[in-house]
């Protein structure tokens, strides 16, 4: 399965990586591909954990990209 997870860099230099259709799944790594690998650990542990609880796996959150118009800054 694929999953869209969501990383970002902390102000210590680290990387935090998420997948939000998972509450509470979360890891981090000094490096975004060690960030990766944890959270795809995260991942299956999770769903792991839901399925031997009979837990059902929640949907996706659905994404959109929009437009947003700035004003230019005046020097």
């Amino acid at each position: 399965m694929k999953f869209r997870i969501v990383i970002e860099q902390d102000e210590d230099g680290k990387f935090v990586a998420s997948y939000p259709s998972l509450p509470g799944c979360w890891s981090q790594g000094e490096t975004r591909d060690e960030a990766v690998r944890n959270i795809s650990d995260a991942i299956s542990g999770y769903l792991e954990s839901l399925r031997k609880n009979g837990d059902p796996i929640p949907p996706a959150i659905t994404e959109e990209i929009i437009d947003i118009e700035l004003e230019q800054a005046r020097a």
